[in-house]
């Protein structure tokens, strides 16, 4: 094996740092955010809403919906339920590894 090839592991920890560390925290929060915000908006487009229509589901507005599905909102839980539960007529599954 080439000593030069690393694992996808190996590359975040030189990148963020090792696991528990703040900075590789931090990448991992982000990272989350985005899958969150990339399945909220498949979700909405397989029921057919804009994010304008969406928000007016939940009464919110539209930038927060946009802001949600490119991962730069650091959303409640109520929120985040109601979003889907409301918003796209979906239920919430909690599973913890």
């Amino acid at each position: 094996m080439d000593k030069n090839i690393k694992t996808f592991s190996q590359h975040l920890d030189n990148r963020y740092g090792k696991t528990g560390t703040k900075n590789r925290t931090d990448f991992e929060i982000k990272a989350k955010s985005f899958a969150i915000g990339e399945l909220i908006k498949e979700e909405r487009k397989l029921a057919h809403l804009t994010q304008e229509q969406l928000a007016d589901k939940i009464g919110a507005k539209k930038s927060f919906i946009s802001r949600i599905e490119n991962g730069h909102s650091d959303i409640q839980l109520s929120t985040l339920y109601k979003l889907i539960e409301f918003g796209l007529g979906r239920k919430v599954n909690l599973s913890i590894k």
